[in-house]
């Protein structure tokens, strides 16, 4: 193993998303001959097949899958390695990556990173915006250094704590039945259309499974990717949803919709934030772990807007 190379790898992981020698080798600008020798060489050296060879390509064996799956890690960490040592070349004094749920990134993360780079100018922060269950993975497989998701998506070989507190609610158009509501518990909503999140989202799974231990099921409409989509559909009187509260008053000045809180003992949703393992963070990981943790700390205190 010690005598794979980088390039063997880089070509491998071109030779997956090909399913082509052929196009592979020009994806790489190599001859299809020292392609075949390098994959060949590499099968040869571990003593196992990686590829089917098929008559229209190749498909992984389940070794290949293994070597892809580490493969991609690897390639992943030398792009980072080299992203980073330019970046101190150019000043940065540090680097953290963040996943974090649509939540977060909407109702929390701008205040609380705009403090940390404050206090920190020279640190650079990559955020991504994905799906709980994207960061979780992301943080397990090594792609990021914090993950902030959902706090009701299992993941129990993290490093976990409690971030924040949000508020879902229901919001409906301005004209309809449940708008003059001071509040109601979801299954008095079923009965309406409602517009949801993709399939992947952690707040489409809450929902669904709360309307399932009630014994209701939510007519499920229209699903879109963002909580401004579900708003503008909302607006338009296609139908009822539900999101976070701090959320929806972003786009509140723009649309004619109204808020109603929610009883149900889950819509006080808490976020966590993730780690694989604290004590493998970078110092400028391990500061931004903490300031996060404390600024939900001190977040609690405050009140929502009305």
């Amino acid at each position: 193993m010690r005598r794979i190379d980088f390039v063997t790898l880089k070509l491998f992981v071109a030779i997956a998303d090909e399913r082509s020698l052929t196009r592979a080798a020009e994806r790489e600008h190599l001859a299809l001959a020292a392609v075949s020798k390098r994959v060949s060489d590499l099968e040869n050296q571990l003593g196992i097949a990686l590829l089917y060879r098929q008559p229209k390509g190749v498909e992984l064996t389940p070794a290949g899958h293994a070597l892809l799956h580490h493969a991609r890690n690897m390639m992943d960490n030398l792009e980072q390695l080299n992203a980073d040592l330019s970046e101190f070349s150019e000043g940065v004094k540090g680097h953290v990556r963040i996943h974090a749920n649509t939540s977060a990134v909407i109702e929390f993360l701008p205040e609380d990173l705009a403090s940390f780079s404050r206090l920190h100018p020279h640190v650079k922060i990559d955020l991504e915006e994905r799906v709980s269950s994207e960061t979780i993975r992301a943080v397990r497989e090594g792609l990021t250094d914090i993950g902030i998701f959902a706090g009701h998506v299992p993941a129990e070989d993290l490093q976990v704590f409690t971030y924040r507190h949000d508020q879902l609610v229901l919001v409906t158009p301005r004209e309809h039945p449940l708008a003059e509501r001071d509040g109601l518990f979801l299954r008095e909503a079923v009965g309406f259309d409602f517009i949801g999140l993709q399939q992947d989202a952690s707040l489409h799974s809450l929902l669904q499974h709360s309307a399932h231990s009630q014994g209701v099921a939510l007519r499920l409409r229209i699903q879109v990717r963002s909580f401004e989509a579900i708003c503008r559909m909302i607006h338009t009187g296609m139908g009822v949803g539900v999101l976070p509260d701090l959320a929806v008053r972003t786009y509140l000045p723009a649309l004619d919709v109204r808020v109603i809180p929610l009883h149900d003992p889950w819509a006080r949703r808490e976020l966590k934030v993730a780690v694989r393992n604290q004590d493998n963070l970078s110092l400028t990981a391990k500061q931004m772990l903490d300031h996060l943790r404390n600024s939900g700390v001190a977040g609690e205190g405050s009140t929502l807007p009305s």
